[in-house]
């Protein structure tokens, strides 16, 4: 059981810079691998960035070298930091915490409520 809370999704330009903040709370952080999904209209939800509790990151081949996520497990915060943002990267961002285990059902998803990012012109 852990409660997530997205914040700093807004309008921006073409080629700007945006940076997304997720809260956790409920639970122990650190033990998560903690991700950012997408979600445009009409579309399926995709993975853009993961980030293991190591760590490790893995993103998706059209963020890298523009999104970078992070993580402070001293506050329970993640972060997408989103650079030379184009009109496809529109979509409803979410925060997802991720636990694996041994037993069924294997594999826990905890979601936020989802933020909107608009890159427009």
């Amino acid at each position: 059981q852990v409660q997530l809370v997205e914040s700093g999704g807004d309008l921006v330009q073409p080629g700007g810079s945006l940076r997304l903040s997720c809260a956790a709370s409920g639970t122990i952080f650190s033990i998560y691998t903690m991700a950012w999904y997408r979600q445009a209209p009409g579309k399926q939800r995709e993975l853009v960035a993961s980030i293991t509790s190591g760590g490790g990151t893995n993103y998706e081949d059209s963020v890298k070298g523009r999104f970078a996520i992070s993580r402070d497990n001293a506050k329970n915060m993640v972060y997408l930091q989103m650079n030379s943002l184009k009109p496809e990267d529109t979509a409803v961002y979410y925060c997802v915490a991720l636990k694996f285990t041994s037993t069924i059902p294997y594999r826990y998803e905890y979601w936020g409520q989802g933020i909107q990012v608009t890159v427009s012109s």
